[in-house]
């Protein structure tokens, strides 16, 4: 392919993905599904003109994937919104996120364990990825629901994908070691560790701070997204949980009059560093955007359709995928003490997370991938029915949204045109008098 094509190209997949995004916002279909599916259909066109050599998106697609990670976590980040008020809606996504995330890894590891005969290292490991919530697929499709549902699929989402990060870090460290997953001496190591980092994280966050003040330059943001790829990266080397710093740097920086410590805030000009605070968060939503749309159609084009030549991996996805539901379908059933639950049940779609963490299961070295059943197949299968299903919840609660807001609007006509028209006949009654 030369130089043209490829200009030609890659503009074009960009508005692709503007009218795939803009397809969503009106039907509520995931893009992802529209982007992964045009990846596919670019790969059966490259198969019959001959190309089939694409080694190079073994590299390049964990690198995309990697920088779609820090960029979603950091705009998860920036729009959580930490007040007072709030406080209930964060600790119910909290616990929520915590509580299905865990039982569903229990839940699908056993299953692998006991059903597909997989050791219970390699289960565990394979379960967390699938478990885990993607807040860029879930946060956009919220937007039909209403304002406290939207807050909680933000919070629970988000929190998904960094507690899924952190425990998948975790078992691999532990298992490499040799050592229990889960232990007082572990549990001890792992709290300690997270203080550590939240207290980095913090100091970090300070410097940012200082330099987005004291840089003058016309192009600044981009520095500071690079400086947060490197602590990502440094992070990783020393096999710490450098999302936690992300994370830690986008909510502060969201919520700087609310978090930051007094003694820090004395240093730093507030209404400054909350001006460029729309600018930045406008970078940090069109990177992401970009770096979602490529990571997405290069992951849909790596996906041969020769592969799927057997019925497991539909079967074995299906049967993860409706253990997952049942346990949301009973949280939810439990949690509200209702029978038919919210549209929340629905919102669980799997994602970017999901796919950058089977992507490194490769490098897992206790794991032999030519022995194990669970691969890019089943989950693709898992992020498209995860996907489906919360494409009919969603259309279905706008629908219901919609019925709403028009009986209401019907309401409300129907009571004003009765005061006007009793307005009316006391004015007549007046008249007469």
């Amino acid at each position: 392919m030369n130089t043209l094509s490829i200009l030609i190209v890659l503009p074009l997949l960009v508005v692709f993905s503007y009218i795939f995004d803009a397809i969503a916002r009106k039907t509520k279909f995931p893009s992802v599904i529209l982007l992964m599916f045009t990846g596919i259909i670019v790969r059966i066109g490259t198969n019959l003109y001959g190309f089939t050599e694409f080694k190079f998106l073994d590299q390049l697609i964990p690198v995309i994937g990697t920088v779609g990670l820090i960029l979603i976590v950091l705009e998860g980040a920036l729009e959580l919104d930490i007040k007072k008020e709030k406080l209930p809606v964060i600790l119910k996504g909290f616990f929520a996120a915590a509580l299905i995330l865990n039982l569903n890894i229990i839940a699908v590891a056993w299953v692998l364990q006991n059903f597909l005969n997989m050791e219970h290292k390699t289960a565990v490991i394979f379960a967390i990825p699938l478990a885990i919530i993607s807040s860029a697929v879930a946060i956009p499709s919220a937007a039909g629901l209403l304002d406290h549902e939207k807050e909680f699929v933000v919070y629970e989402s988000t929190f998904s994908d960094i507690l899924g990060i952190m425990i998948f870090n975790y078992a691999i460290r532990q298992f490499e070691s040799n050592q229990s997953l889960i232990s007082p001496e572990s549990m001890i190591a792992l709290g300690l560790q997270i203080i550590g980092v939240i207290v980095v994280s913090l100091f970090i966050t300070y410097l940012l701070f200082q330099l987005l003040q004291k840089i003058e330059h016309h192009v600044k943001f981009f520095l500071i997204l690079a400086l947060l790829v490197l602590v990502y990266a440094f992070g990783k080397f020393f096999h710490l949980p450098a999302l936690v710093t992300i994370f830690i740097f986008g909510l502060f920086l969201s919520n700087v009059q609310a978090l930051l410590p007094g003694f820090m805030k004395k240093y730093l000009d507030l209404n400054q560093a909350e001006k460029g605070l729309h600018e930045f968060h406008i970078l940090t939503a069109e990177s992401t955007f970009l770096v979602k749309t490529f990571f997405f159609l290069f992951f849909g084009f790596s996906i041969s359709l020769t592969q799927f030549n057997s019925l497991n991996p539909f079967l074995i996805g299906l049967l993860i995928f409706i253990i997952m539901l049942i346990i949301r379908y009973i949280y939810f059933t439990v949690s509200t003490f209702k029978i038919i639950p919210s549209a929340l049940v629905y919102i669980s779609p799997r994602g970017l997370i999901s796919i950058l963490l089977f992507i490194q299961v490769k490098e897992v070295a206790f794991i032999d991938l030519s022995k194990t059943i669970i691969d890019e197949r089943v989950l693709l299968v898992v992020i498209l029915l995860s996907m489906m299903i919360m494409a009919l919840g969603t259309m279905k609660k706008t629908e219901d949204k919609d019925e709403t807001d028009l009986l209401e609007n019907t309401e409300e006509a129907n009571t004003n045109s009765l005061d006007e028209f009793l307005d009316g006949i006391a004015n007549e009654k007046d008249d007469l008098t």
